[in-house]
């Protein structure tokens, strides 16, 4: 902890205390260090009880010694930032009091620009509470400082300010602080609470999982009950994890996510949703699905933890390796197609193998491209997180295009194969539907060069109407054909 000596007040009057975590930041700079360090070194996880041992204090040193934070971009509260630059203006003296490292809260104080001070945990004393309350009373006086915090944790520090700034709208806060008997300034901040989970586990991402019900219209047992109910399962347990492996791989981008143009709105990344949050639903979600599966034969557990390491291996590391990060893509949907038949004990056509491989490396390819144009639009030279350039968008095209029409030849030839015979009565009738995929794919194409294409394409897809009337004449003549 800093521990100037005692100064007097200046011309301008009462100075202000200000706390980071949550407050200025709306995140939390231990939740930041730990995330930072275990990305670089996750092995660091297996020292993390010997540094708390000796304090938090210590803990926190050690996180900030081996994490690069980078506080440029970090979720700055815009509200609290205009309340202090209004302070600023008028004279008043502004002191950054955070439970924080030093290393980082001076780093964060140089460049939000408006700090005459720093106040912070020094690796052996944690400045927080009753820390902090008798670090500024000693500074300042008793009641010679007001504070602007956001949480109980401040309740101690409010208790011994002149006057207390409120960030946020906790009713405990503020039945707590008003009972100090204290002036009170509130400074809005919206809380997205449930709404921030849903998106932090990205709920519209559990469309993709209607893969796993492929195998149960290609089997032809879509009326079969249990078979249904198995899909449903294995639809539930696949999206549970999924969701673990969206929060785990944001944690991991955080800082690539606050530099990219769209991502840096995620709840993560913008601090909507809590670190510490996200750290305890992965393992919450991970049970959950895990009873799920055990009412799924073996196999579907198997697949699902292949997912798994196939997700934490991208995460960690193959998606910076270009060209092998979209295979790896491409498997992961088609794993989803695996897992669906392991669910309901079918065996998959290698047809569909094939068809799927093809179809999915091309709109994996198709979400690269999007990702390098922009890069491109905005004369950068790399993708962010990513092993590509900005002059590689044309090859991305040309091979995204070849291996969605590769799809294409691939249920061509599987309509003349003898397997069709034996579930269609008029195969010749799925002729039809190659023209609409070859339609399809190069409507995908054609909007990804004009920068229409969402990033994702299939949640593109499930806002196109075009894909819907092509999907919907396609299984026409799948059940004209039955």
């Amino acid at each position: 902890m800093n521990s100037p000596a005692p100064v007097a007040l200046d011309a301008a009057g009462v100075p202000l205390a200000v706390d980071l975590d949550a407050t200025l930041v709306k995140s939390d700079m231990l939740m930041e260090s730990l995330v930072g360090a275990l990305k670089g070194a996750p092995w660091l996880v297996l020292a993390l009880p010997f540094w708390l041992a000796r304090g938090r204090a210590h803990l926190k040193r050690e996180l900030a010694l081996r994490a690069n934070v980078d506080v440029t971009l970090l979720p700055y509260d815009t509200n609290v930032l205009e309340a202090l630059r209004c302070e600023r203006d008028a004279g008043r003296t502004l002191v950054l009091a955070t439970a924080a490292d030093a290393r980082i809260a001076e780093r964060i104080a140089a460049h939000v620009g408006l700090f005459d001070a720093v106040m912070a945990s020094d690796g052996r004393t944690n400045l927080k509470r009753g820390a902090k309350a008798r670090a500024l009373v000693e500074r300042y006086g008793e009641a010679g400082f007001d504070y602007m915090g956001e949480d109980l944790h401040d309740v101690p520090v409010w208790k011994h300010a002149r006057e207390a700034y409120v960030v946020g709208s906790n009713a405990g806060v503020a039945t707590r602080v008003k009972a100090l008997g204290k002036p009170v300034h509130a400074i809005a901040r919206k809380t997205r609470g449930v709404r921030a989970i849903v998106r932090g586990v990205r709920a519209y991402q559990w469309t993709k999982n209607f893969l796993v019900f492929v195998p149960l219209l290609t089997a032809h047992v879509f009326l079969d009950p249990g078979s249904v109910a198995a899909g449903v399962l294995a639809f539930l347990a696949f999206s549970l994890v999924a969701s673990c492996v969206y929060l785990a791989n944001d944690l991991v981008d955080l800082e690539d996510d606050r530099r990219h143009a769209t991502k840096c709105s995620r709840p993560l990344a913008c601090g909507d949703l809590p670190i510490a949050s996200a750290i305890a639903l992965v393992p919450a979600l991970l049970l959950i699905a895990a009873g799920v599966t055990a009412l799924l034969p073996w196999e579907f557990g198997a697949l699902i933890l292949v997912y798994i390491a196939a997700n934490l291996a991208y995460s960690l590391r193959l998606k910076r390796v270009a060209l092998l990060d979209v295979f790896v893509l491409a498997g992961l949907y088609t794993l989803r197609i695996l897992a669906g038949a392991a669910a309901i004990e079918v065996p998959v056509s290698h047809w569909l193998l094939a068809f799927s491989l093809f179809m999915f490396l091309s709109l994996a390819l198709a979400k690269r491209y999007v990702e390098v144009a922009g890069v491109a639009s905005r004369d950068g030279q790399r993708v962010g997180g990513r092993g590509y350039l900005a002059s590689d968008g044309a090859l991305l095209a040309m091979l995204g295009t070849a291996s969605g029409y590769l799809s294409v030849l691939v249920f061509a030839l599987y309509i003349t194969s003898p397997q069709v015979v034996m579930l269609y009565r008029s195969p010749a009738i799925l002729w039809f539907a190659v023209p609409l995929l070859l339609y399809w794919i190069s409507r995908v194409w054609f909007l990804a060069e004009r920068g229409l294409l969402h990033e994702d394409p299939l949640l593109f897809a499930l806002r196109d109407k075009m894909s819907y009337v092509a999907g919907a004449l396609i299984m026409v003549l799948i059940v004209a054909a039955t």
